[in-house]
């Protein structure tokens, strides 16, 4: 059994698919058989009723990142098999305040996730982290091994990622976290029928070449009311253009992360893809760029 992977999914930009990629990557990694650990740092505690849980108060890491209690108490598992949540409260905006004043305050998330990671519970751990670069942000920079970066296809896309990489070498080359490393970046919120979202993965693969992920996620409805149902996309809609986007970035990600998935475990119960009504039929189309239309517009 090989060594946990840490990742961060993080942009210091709001509203360019960060929770939604934490959410259903950690569904689809557990569905191909991975455990997984996605632990809600964003105080707005979106992925946390994303997966369907209600935020609590003192149910996150809040009092753990201080030093008081264990990261592990905080664990609850959700509705699906292999997939389990450290959920998020409003109180972790205080957290940015109290987290500065302590001693070696960027390593306080590493230091109370290393028992987890010692235990060898999960294959990966998934940060869903605020939309900021304060101090939980950078907590759980040092706290990870790798970066991942949504990007939305928009035209300022590129600004917001040279941000996050500086920080990033900053970490690096300052010896707070000298082993993170960029695992890749995703394209979000692809609209295929425009020329600026063609345009926008033409220059961000020009800038991070194969960093970028093969896989766009596209703009869909399907995708944008699946957290009001509290549930991933291949759990609200398995056989939408969003979820079968999200099981090839999955892929994607297992490949460079070299973790084995077991094919036998794949879509367990909790996952599993109703049978298809007569007359009806799945999503053909390739994941890769321009492949994906919305459904909506498609069915119209």
């Amino acid at each position: 059994m090989g060594r946990t992977k840490v990742i961060s999914i993080a942009n210091q930009k709001g509203g360019v698919g960060k929770t939604t990629t934490t959410v259903n990557l950690a569904a689809c990694l557990a569905s191909n058989g991975q455990r997984v650990l996605l632990i809600d740092v964003d105080s707005q505690a979106n992925a946390t009723s994303g997966l369907g849980l209600e935020k609590e108060e003192g149910a996150s890491a809040y009092q753990p990142l201080l030093g008081h209690g264990s990261l592990s108490d905080k664990i609850k598992a959700t509705a699906y098999q292999r997939l389990d949540l450290i959920p998020s409260e409003v109180d972790l905006c205080g957290a940015e305040i109290e987290l500065a004043q302590q001693e070696r305050h960027l390593h306080r998330f590493r230091e109370a996730l290393n028992p987890i990671l010692e235990s060898g519970r999960y294959d990966v751990v998934l940060i869903d982290c605020p939309p900021s670069l304060a101090v939980i942000t950078l907590n759980a920079f040092c706290a990870a091994d790798y970066l991942l970066v949504p990007l939305q296809c928009e035209y300022y896309a590129l600004e917001g990622v040279a941000m996050l990489t500086r920080v990033m070498n900053q970490l690096k080359e300052g010896g707070a976290n000298a082993e993170l490393q960029l695992l890749g970046v995703v394209m979000t919120m692809f609209d295929g029928r425009t020329r600026l979202s063609h345009q926008v993965v033409d220059e961000v693969r020009g800038f991070f070449s194969d960093k970028v992920f093969e896989t766009v996620i596209p703009r869909t409805t399907r995708l944008a009311e699946a957290p009001s149902h509290g549930k991933p996309i291949i759990a609200y809609d398995p056989y939408s253009a969003g979820a079968a986007a999200y099981e090839i970035l999955a892929q994607e990600v297992a490949e460079r992360l070299s973790l084995r998935t077991d094919p036998t475990q794949a879509l367990p119960a909790s996952f599993e893809k109703p049978a298809l009504e007569a007359g009806s039929s799945a999503e053909v189309e390739s994941p890769s760029q321009g492949g994906f239309m919305d459904e909506d517009l498609a069915a119209g």
